[in-house]
């Protein structure tokens, strides 16, 4: 699940929304570290999107938007995960008026750190998110940045869809968002007053994917 950040909005040009925005990834996209890499499929414009992630740990329903303590006390964790995008799939699903859930979804599509304890995050409200790519710089931001704090974003999702223990809910991702090909290295992760937390280390190569899809438009 995904919320919305101000820069990456006008990065994209897109309208800002009246109220937390979201879509849904499946469990088969995520890689947590050492599983492999990032697989790109064929014909595919594959971009990154760095994101704090919470780690759901006790069931969510109709949470009140200024309710701070609950929504806190239902994080079990954070993480650090890299939104993957098939953009040019997207592109051509937005301008058609259809759903765009192949575009977030493909395997491999959620590259995802280890856990972060809560205690190495006090204000998930005020940390930096970064991503380089083959050692260079490519998104750096704050997570102060988000349009909609967590617990409006938590409350929003609850009001549609429960939340359970283990669910994941993504953040939103600085500007500074492109493309991967396969032979590059990403590498991802999060600061607190300045300094990196290593639970939340991400670096993962990206690869040609094996897989029978090829894009072509719809």
């Amino acid at each position: 699940m995904f919320a919305l950040r101000r820069d990456h909005i006008a990065e994209l040009q897109n309208a800002k929304p009246k109220k937390p925005f979201f879509f849904l990834k499946p469990p088969s996209s995520i890689v947590l570290p050492g599983e492999g890499p990032c697989l790109q499929p064929k014909g595919v414009d594959m971009h990154f999107e760095v994101e704090l992630a919470l780690v759901i740990g006790r069931m969510v329903r109709n949470l009140h938007p200024e309710d701070e303590k609950g929504a806190m006390d239902a994080i079990r964790a954070y993480a650090v995960g890299i939104d993957m995008t098939a953009r040019n799939v997207q592109n051509e699903a937005k301008k058609k008026g259809l759903p765009w859930d192949i575009a977030k979804g493909f395997d491999t599509f959620l590259p995802m750190s280890n856990l972060i304890p809560k205690a190495a995050i006090a204000d998930p409200h005020d940390a930096e998110l970064f991503l380089d790519v083959n050692g260079q710089p490519r998104q750096r931001g704050s997570t102060a940045l988000m349009i909609y704090r967590i617990p409006r974003i938590m409350s929003d999702i609850s009001r549609v869809m429960t939340l359970l223990p283990g669910d994941v809910v993504l953040t939103g991702t600085p500007a500074g968002v492109g493309p991967v090909v396969p032979g590059d290295v990403m590498r991802a992760g999060v600061r607190v007053q300045g300094r990196e937390v290593e639970e939340g280390r991400i670096e993962v190569p990206v690869e040609l994917s094996g897989s029978a899809y090829e894009f072509s438009e719809t």
